[in-house]
């Protein structure tokens, strides 16, 4: 990842060089195990039975399989980027805004809802606590006007504010929290499997629960997969681990394991858990009541739908019948998991709009250190705020669902991620590696996308009991307006401060000109002094013909670990470089400028650059000496980084052997937006040389009459696209290799253009096979032209 702003802060004392690393192994996967306990099994199993009848043991075991393909994302990623922020940083480096931005966004929100989740369950249970303990009606009134909810959503926010101060204390005592809390419910859970199995299988008929009420699976598929997503919280554990990989003990190891250890320690927890309380749960006449307001016939309600109409009281009520002393003992262990979430997702949240705020993605107060605590108390703060707000807000199904569909959306992009990292950033020290790829990451997404909109409709019913008629459509408002509260805060704010940022990571030291008013401009950095005369010359005959200027680039680049300021000390050889290669346009009156920038990465400093001055295209040399031995790498590590994420037109130039004046232009075409691209520069270069052009289509020898006419249209369209006073032909070419064919061709002409063939996901090509293998072996000087599609150039950055 790019570390210049890290590196900045080093040198003001700032955070990077104040968070210390003190959490062990053991200490993490408390937290990630403390984190998963307390959502799927006091939260929902009672809502989730409901949904999938006796199959939600089926459906645990599924949604940790399907779980695993995001875990082992995280793994690898969490390891290779030990760093607060986790999912959000990943996405950011990957792909392009506002995919960082909304994958923070989308995390801050999942992580503060989730634990607004675990608040209201607290006070839940809490109060629930209090009623068995002093003997209290269901709808008791405390000091006359404090009825139950108002004592929940009190003690909900109460326990978010001491868990916030307990992280606001630091890592040390926020992992020692965790481990306490969630080895004691780990112990009682233990105690309730136990029970409840005794309890079943002591039933000649329990087999009856599971397979006759009416059926194993009352739902159906639907009912599992509904189940599935509503509970997929309790599986996000793993976003909470990496976290915490800047305050672990060797993060390059211990965070895998940790994902991995949590995982193995949680999942038979649930399916133990969810089977023991189906079985050994007893309908009553009482319990009927208390998950209705009804009376009805015990023997009538399958104990599944009783659960679900008891929600998260389910497992309490179920151990109160068959465990010693259960309920209470049950409410201790749901306090305990309810505060070993809290403990893990408020200092997860804070984590990530503290890393937001880093990147001035959010306001920079939420970086902000405290002197003594060195935690991010401004993060923590305000992260408690919205969780409280949440908890008070929303009933608790809407809460959970709300979580699950944002938790979602985050994994599908750090999914993608982890596909696109293997390309864009092949030398990550990676401890894991995930095998297989691109697949695991790939059946991840697919499975995650399934799962909402079963969610979404399964709350949508009314299920008997649960009566959970319209938490669905609850969760997908309030997603929706978080979502465009984000678009608001994005581009209101957080691209506001990205051109800033930009000077951050690759600050202009050297500014010849002020760019003139001109109607387009063209960015030309120049690396080589040797082709600074060619570029500079194709660069001055594009931009004369299209009444544009240019801006010419010099990178001055510093190894990862140097600061930035280090880097002024070698600006003067690039100083002369970039005044010669101006002393060039400025002899064919074109209005030029010129910069000096300093940077980690050549790229990324000319994507910045393109960026911050909404540049119109880049263009670019390369060498095509020798084809690189690495698959990610096609042209050039800088040439492929520049022309598959550029958001402008991008063209790169190889010089031939002969370079020089230009007298005539080859335009190998097959149509499409690329080759159209190709047409306005051959036109471009070809009015200021006063140059002829040739337009060549090849088709095979064997081509039927229809495909010749075809090919004859190309070339007509084409020829169209040029001004009138350009001297322009056509020929169909004949050849068995197409290659070949424009390869052979390129050596009775100066200069040939040719576009891009198609833009690529997964492919390891940048401007197609065709124009690159002509650019490899074409005999003069090429070009490589390829479009800026707007949106559909934008979302093939998105995927990639």
């Amino acid at each position: 990842m790019d570390h210049s702003s890290t590196e900045a802060e080093a040198e003001s004392g700032s955070v990077e060089t104040e968070l210390s690393r003190d959490m062990s192994l053991f200490d993490i996967t408390f937290i990630g195990v403390g984190a998963m306990i307390g959502a799927g099994v006091f939260a929902l199993t009672g809502f989730a039975a409901g949904i999938a009848g006796p199959a939600l043991t089926v459906a645990f075991i599924i949604n940790g399989f399907v779980a695993m393909f995001t875990a082992v994302s995280y793994a690898e990623l969490g390891a290779a980027f030990p760093e607060a922020g986790g999912g959000y940083l990943w996405v950011k480096e990957a792909l392009v805004d506002p995919n960082g931005f909304y994958a923070g966004w989308m995390s801050w929100f999942a992580h503060a809802v989730a634990c607004a989740l675990y608040a209201v369950t607290f006070g839940t249970f809490f109060v629930e606590f209090l009623r068995i303990g002093f003997g209290l009606s269901n709808e008791f009134a405390l000091l006359g006007f404090i009825t139950p909810i108002m004592a929940e959503k009190g003690l909900a926010a109460l326990v978010v504010i001491a868990f916030a101060y307990i992280n606001f204390r630091g890592a040390e005592e926020t992992g020692k929290a965790g481990v306490i809390v969630t080895g004691i419910k780990v112990v009682i859970l233990g105690i309730f499997v136990a029970f409840g199995l005794a309890t079943t299988f002591n039933n000649p008929n329990w087999t009856a629960k599971f397979l006759d009420s009416p059926s194993f699976a009352p739902h159906g598929i639907v009912g599992i997969i509904g189940a599935m997503g509503f509970t997929y919280i309790a599986f996000e554990g793993y976003e909470i681990i990496v976290q915490s990989g800047e305050e672990v003990v060797n993060p390059g190891k211990n965070v895998p394991k940790a994902v991995f250890y949590s995982m193995a320690i949680v999942v038979p927890i649930y399916v133990l858990v969810a089977f023991a309380a189906i079985g050994g749960i007893t309908p009553t006449a009482e319990l009927i009541s208390q998950a209705t307001g009804t009376s009805g016939s015990a023997a009538s309600v399958p104990t599944w739908e009783l659960l679900g109409g008891l929600g998260e009281l389910g497992i309490i009520e179920a151990a109160g019948q068959f465990v010693p002393y259960g309920a209470f003992l049950l409410l201790f262990a749901g306090l305990a998991a309810t505060m070993s979430a809290l403990n893990a997702t408020v200092y997860s949240s804070s984590r990530v709009s503290f890393a937001m705020g880093r990147d001035r993605a959010l306001p920079a107060f939420f970086d902000r250190i405290h002197p003594d605590k060195r935690t991010p108390y401004w993060a923590i703060l305000l992260s408690g705020i919205l969780i409280i707000l949440m908890a008070i807000i929303l009933p608790i199904e809407s809460v959970a669902a709300s979580a699950d569909i944002m938790f979602i959306l985050l994994f599908v992009q750090v999914n993608w991620t982890l596909i696109r990292m293997r390309q864009t950033h092949p030398d990550l020290p990676r401890t894991y590696k995930v095998p297989y790829m691109p697949w695991p990451p790939l059946i991840g997404i697919g499975l995650q996308v399934l799962l909402t909109p079963f969610l979404i409709y399964e709350l949508g019913l009314e299920p008997g009991l649960t009566g959970q008629n319209s938490h669905g459509f609850v969760a997908l408002i309030t997603t929706a307006v978080w979502m465009i509260i984000g678009l608001g805060v994005y581009y209101g704010y957080s691209k506001q401060k990205e051109a800033e940022q930009l000077e951050e990571e690759t600050p202009t030291v050297v500014t010849e000109r002020v760019p003139s008013e001109a109607d387009n401009q063209i960015v030309v950095p120049i690396a080589n002094p040797e082709s600074a005369p060619q570029l500079m010359r194709t660069a001055t005959n594009i931009a004369r013909d299209r009444n544009g200027e240019i801006l010419v680039m010099s990178i001055v680049t510093v190894p990862q670990q140097t600061p930035l300021s280090e880097g002024r000390k070698f600006i003067d050889d690039q100083r002369d470089v970039l005044n010669e290669a101006m002393d060039i346009s400025e002899d064919r009156d074109v209005p030029v400028s010129g910069t000096i920038r300093i940077g980690h990465d050549v790229g990324k400093a000319i994507l910045n650059t393109v960026e911050q001055y909404d540049s119109d295209a880049v263009l670019m040399g390369w060498k095509g000496q020798h084809k690189s031995q690495r698959r990610d790498i096609v042209l050039g590590s800088n040439v492929d980084r520049v022309v598959q994420n550029a958001d402008c037109d991008v063209l790169v130039e190889r010089i031939g052997p002969d370079g020089g004046e230009v007298e005539s232009i080859l335009v190998p075409t097959a149509g499409g937006p690329h080759a159209e691209l190709a047409t306005e520069v051959a036109d471009n270069i070809a009015r200021s040389n006063d140059a002829t052009v040739e337009i060549v289509h090849v088709v095979s020898p064997d081509a039927s009459e229809s495909e010749r006419t075809d090919s004859r249209k190309v070339l007509d369209d084409a020829k169209a696209e040029f001004s009138d006073g350009t001297t322009v032909t056509t020929e169909m070419l004949t050849g068995d290799d197409v290659i070949d064919t424009i390869v052979e061709r390129t050596g009775e002409h100066d200069l040939t253009i040719i576009g891009a063939t198609r833009e690529g996901l997964l492919q390891q090509f940048v401007f197609g096979a065709l124009p690159e293998q002509v650019g490899w072996r074409s005999k003069s000087t090429i070009i490589m032209a390829k479009r800026n599609l707007g949106i559909t150039s934008r979302l093939s950055r998105w995927l990639r």
